[in-house]
């Protein structure tokens, strides 16, 4: 097969591939340099797309429990259950919980089922997760869940502001743009968040607040600039409503940080019209998500800074395609195409589809909906291309609530997760590489996902199943879609729906598409470059301020979440790829000193979080870049993957109130010490289970780095496979080397167990073992027999390139990331790493510096 354009399945910037398949299922992948989100750039997960499209882990044939069946058999059993639940139950028992994963037309056919022909409102998506508080902040202000910013804005910027979002890890591609917008323009940087992060290191003016504290300070920013006189009182007059007294009731003392740093943020915004700020979970993910964004909406509503070039309030989606279940009515809140639940809007989508059930309200949001389905009033449950059981909060509550569901239907790639050992049924679907369909991007651009591989075993679009499932249910001809054209055809009609309401969403053009032209559709925005200035889809046409109270700030230790540069949510996908497990092999609980000492928490060393949902336990990291007060665990392990490093189960599930959406970035929590006898770490062909209240396995050439710590005696031969056993011992620090080799000797397994001593450095070893190139002795003296150069830790993941080779460089005169680049290729390809090169530069010079005085 030929070079294919498609897109990255990875996070809401949306960048085009060029997928050129090698072999059955190997592909070399570079990015789409006609595409518009990326020319060209890709970030690192994007970029080792390919060692993650193969058939490893996954689900490949139906399953009803443990036994394969056919694909009629499992339909007629899930069409069955839904049927008879709704019978005995009522539709408001069945629930769909679906994903950002999905492909828009996917997305359609689920919606259309569920409030069309179920006729219930409950179905949401794990987007809920991550950016309803921007629909909700957007839908109270403008009328419609409408971003009006476009990645051009940022070249065209001459201020940008990040709130809560480390762009650098997890938008970089944005970061990209950012940086090359820096350099043609000079425009500068702020960054709001409570972190020091790579991206805030980066900045003009890192601006550290408390969690949640974003509310008011944007609220004082507003105040500042109406005491500065930098308003935009035509602009408030003519194109928004403003309630009585608003701006007079605000306090710009009220700003929650050191004065001298809101004084610096005051000068760069009232400076600086043309400001752009781009807020992502930082600012979703919270109890006041909503209310925050709509203070910063507030802001450049008030300012006049929306809706021209380089001005606006720009949400940064999460997930791929969370735009396009926005579109098509994936959320519970919404019913269709931007739609509400109004008498008009009910009696036009009704007879739009043809459904005389249609559903006569919102259905329940996915913390909601879990509950529902713990108590019992939900008692059918299909979950597709999501990971609840991790991912969820409250993780714990949410595995009772599918344990106690007596029709847990799953759709899935991977065979093995949490979630699909809690379902009755298993459906195969495809994967990305075999997806067809259309995703939409957080600057509204519409692109194409192209298969390039054929369909593996069994596996069926996640559409498909479900028209086979309504067609099994009595409704054939609403659902006799041909492909997925058929399916985005009668999406784009449906929009017409909300352009006769005054809605910007309009896809009208694109209702008569042909499958030719569908399937060489180029990338499309809708809406325009700023589809907001003035005319808003409100009733009176108008934007509206919304009036919103910072909270109180909450006493004690503070727990924070989030991403980390190379992962993706919960690793069924890029913890295949070695390259991309080589950044954080461990999920870690990064702590300040002064915390760590008085908590007891030594760097290295394991540390246990408890909420009030739970507990966790995860390698412990002393880090000046977290504030006092404040710790951070990132969200991607699941039990497949680690003992108990599972974020979701530390996470509250408390809410806001307006969008549904929890909040993740500010949960109470004590710290303690994890005390062990000893620590380990064993490189295998295939996953070992160490029987140890301690262990996190990674990906690796040719196996898997498995960590382990534990109590009493360290018995790791029992979890080795079979074959001849070499071992040294040192019995003084309680010391164990053990090689398994087969009979052919080829190795198979080595374990390292020490409990006074160190262990000895995995990077050598790990390439070893990938390549069985060392000998037997130095394998298990764990160094070479010759001195070797030593790569240091990993920095740049695109081009393996390791710390010592960055600080060589700069001890060579390469004194810029450019330089190193040049020298190294570390930095020059998604430029997440360009941050830490930075950080080294920084700190090479100043150590010679110091050395030469």
């Amino acid at each position: 097969m030929s070079a294919v354009r498609t897109t990255c399945p990875y996070c809401g910037v949306g960048c085009g591939i060029v997928a050129s398949p090698t072999g059955p299922r190997d592909v070399a992948i570079k990015g789409d340099k006609t595409h518009p989100a990326n020319r060209g750039k890709l970030c690192s997960k994007g970029t080792h797309l390919g060692e993650t499209v193969g058939l490893e882990g996954r689900l490949l044939h139906p399953m009803i429990g443990d036994s394969r069946v056919t694909w009629d058999m499992a339909l007629d059993d899930v069409a069955a259950r839904l049927a008879d639940t709704v019978v005995n139950y009522g539709p408001d028992s069945v629930a769909f919980y679906v994903s950002g994963q999905l492909l828009t037309e996917d997305y359609y056919v689920a919606n259309k089922l569920m409030k069309g022909f179920i006729g219930s409102g409950n179905i949401d998506t794990n987007s809920r997760l991550c950016m309803a508080s921007a629909v909700a902040a957007h839908t109270r202000a403008f009328g419609e869940d409408l971003v009006p910013c476009t990645y051009a804005d940022l070249y065209a910027a001459d201020l940008i502001v990040l709130v809560g979002s480390n762009t650098a890890w997890c938008h970089p591609v944005i970061w990209q743009q950012i940086e090359a917008a820096r350099e043609r323009t000079g425009c500068k940087l702020v960054v709001i968040d409570p972190r020091r992060t790579e991206t805030a290191e980066r900045a003009d003016l890192h601006v550290s607040l408390a969690p949640d504290g974003d509310l008011a300070l944007f609220n004082a920013l507003l105040a500042e600039m109406a005491g500065r006189g930098k308003l935009d009182t035509d602009y408030l007059a003519a194109h928004c409503e403003v309630p009585e007294g608003f701006i007079a009731g605000l306090d710009a003392a009220a700003h929650g940080i050191d004065p001298a740093i809101f004084d610096k943020l005051a000068e760069l915004v009232a400076a600086h019209p043309r400001m752009v700020t781009v807020f992502s979970m930082g600012v979703n993910q919270s109890v006041c998500g909503t209310d925050k964004a709509n203070a910063i909406i507030n802001l450049h509503l008030a300012t006049g800074r929306i809706g021209l070039p380089g001005a606006g309030p720009f949400s940064m989606t999460g997930q791929p395609n969370a735009m396009g279940g926005r579109e098509v009515g994936g959320l519970a809140n919404m019913l269709a195409c931007h739609l509400g639940f109004t008498d008009d809007e009910r009696a036009a989508v009704r007879q739009f589809w043809n459904a005389p059930n249609l559903c006569s309200g919102p259905g329940l949001k996915a913390v909601d909906m879990f509950r529902a389905v713990h108590d019992g009033r939900i008692r059918f449950l299909w979950i597709m291309a999501t990971n609840p059981a991790v991912s969820m909060p409250d993780a714990m509550y949410v595995r009772e609530a599918l344990a106690r569901c007596p029709n847990v239907v799953v759709s899935d790639v991977i065979a093995d997760t949490d979630t699909t050992r809690f379902a009755h049924v298993r459906l195969p679907a495809l994967a990305w590489s075999e997806k067809d369909g259309t995703v939409t991007n957080s600057e509204r651009v519409i692109s194409r996902q192209r298969p390039f591989f054929l369909p593996p075993g069994e596996a069926r679009a996640d559409w498909l199943a479900l028209c086979h499932v309504a067609q099994r249910l009595g409704h054939a001809e609403a659902f006799a879609f041909d492909g997925p054209a058929a399916v985005f055809r009668e999406y784009a009609a449906m929009t017409a729906l909300c352009a006769e309401r005054g809605k910007v969403l309009d896809l009208t053009g694109m209702a008569d598409i042909s499958d030719t032209a569908y399937d060489a559709l180029e990338p499309s925005r809708w809406g325009g470059e700023h589809p907001l200035r003035t005319r808003y889809p409100t009733p009176s046409g108008k934007a509206r301020l919304v009036a919103v109270t910072a909270p109180a700030q909450m006493p004690g230790l503070r727990l924070n979440t989030g991403r980390y540069r190379d992962q993706w949510h919960t690793m069924t996908r890029t913890g295949l790829s070695p390259r991309l497990s080589a950044h954080r092999r461990e999920p870690l609980l990064e702590v300040s000193p002064g915390d760590a000492a008085v908590i007891g928490l030594v760097d290295g060393g394991l540390g246990r979080v408890t909420t009030p949902a739970g507990t966790a336990v995860f390698r412990v990291a002393v880090s000046e870049w977290q504030a006092p007060g404040h710790a951070f665990v990132p969200i991607h392990w699941t039990d497949a993957m680690a003992s108990s490093s599972r974020t979701g189960a530390l996470v509250v599930p408390a809410t806001d109130p307006h969008s549904g959406q929890p909040g993740f970035k500010n949960v109470a929590a004590s710290l303690t010490p994890v005390a062990s006898d000893w620590r380990a770490f064993v490189l295998s062909r295939d996953p070992v289970l160490p029987a140890a209240p301690y262990w996190v396995r990674s990906r690796i050439v040719g196996g898997w780095l498995t960590e382990v710590q534990g109590v009493g005696e360290a018995d790791l031969q029992a979890i080795l496979p079979v074959g001849r056993f070499s071992e040294v011992r040192d019995a003084a620090r309680g010391m164990v080397r053990t090689a398994v080799t087969a009979h052919d000797g080829a190795l198979l397994a080595l374990a390292y167990v020490t409990r006074t001593g160190t262990l000895p450095r995995r990077d050598w070893l790990v390439r070893q073992f990938a390549e069985s190139a060392a000998s037997l002795s130095e394998m298990l003296a764990g160094r070479p027999a010759r001195p070797q150069p030593d790569a240091g830790p990993l920095v740049c993941v695109c081009h393996d390139v390791g710390e010592n080779a960055v600080r060589a460089a700069i001890h060579d005169g390469s004194d810029t990331v450019a330089k190193i680049g040049a020298a190294t290729r570390a930095g020059t390809n998604c430029g997440s790493c360009r941050p830490q090169i930075a950080r080294l530069i920084a700190q090479e010079q100043n150590a010679m510096q110091e050395a030469a005085e």
